[in-house]
């Protein structure tokens, strides 16, 4: 992992990551090769949430120590996705909002940074990408998040906290309570409809399946606007 940081520090393009004897080139972009990217293809750019998706709420958790690591990761509480993604959440919070709801975001788009410090106190790929591939969260194409009930404000009610690794986090887990299970159904199958996955053993996790050809990207939220 110490070869990891000494190449994110002196901002190399191409990571080499060996694992038992195997040796991986990734390719990161940073902010000149990410710039140089959207200028080719507009799609790849990174769309602030707060400002494209009216009445959302962030609670960016990396942003606080209140999160697996009991660190704080990012500097800023923001949350950016790529344009698609960002069009396909808009119009799904049209969908919510009529239903009474608002999306929570808790993570977007992470710098390829975070991951590698994730994986250095996890180490469970089950949780946390590996440095090896990233993540579609380091593509800015997935999207950590839950409901809010726009009357009260208040979360709905899940079948864990966010970031749980216990198994009642798992997508498909048994529900025995009928309102949490209503509202992980009523979660996963609208954001179905305009493209998004859930993660198997994450029910707040959603990769965005249209991601082909995204980069890996290792750009703090500061240097973004």
């Amino acid at each position: 992992m110490k070869l990891v940081a000494v190449a994110l520090c002196l901002g190399f393009p191409f990571l080499s990551l060996s694992s038992q004897s195997k040796e991986i080139k990734l390719k990161v972009l940073d902010r000149e090769a990410y710039e140089q990217s959207i200028q080719k293809n507009p799609n790849k750019e990174l769309i602030n949430l707060e400002k494209k998706i009216p009445r959302i709420f962030l609670d960016i958790r990396y942003a606080t120590s209140n999160n697996f690591t009991k660190h704080v990761i990012y500097k800023e509480a923001k949350a950016f996705a790529r344009k698609p993604v960002a069009e396909a959440l808009g119009e799904a919070q049209k969908e919510f909002l009529k239903l009474g709801y608002s999306m929570k975001i808790f993570d977007a788009y992470r710098p390829y940074a975070a991951t590698v410090k994730f994986f250095e106190i996890i180490g469970d790929t089950r949780y946390v990408a590996s440095p090896k591939t990233g993540s579609r969260h380091n593509k800015g194409c997935a999207i950590d998040l839950t409901l809010v009930d726009l009357k009260t404000k208040f979360e709905l009610p899940m079948p864990t906290e966010y970031d749980s690794f216990r198994k009642e986090a798992w997508a498909e887990a048994p529900v025995s309570d009928p309102e949490i299970l209503k509202n992980r159904t009523v979660l996963i199958s609208t954001l179905r409809k305009y493209g998004f996955h859930v993660n198997k053993t994450e029910w707040w996790h959603f990769d965005f399946l249209e991601c082909a050809g995204f980069e890996v990207l290792d750009i703090p939220f500061e240097d973004l606007e």
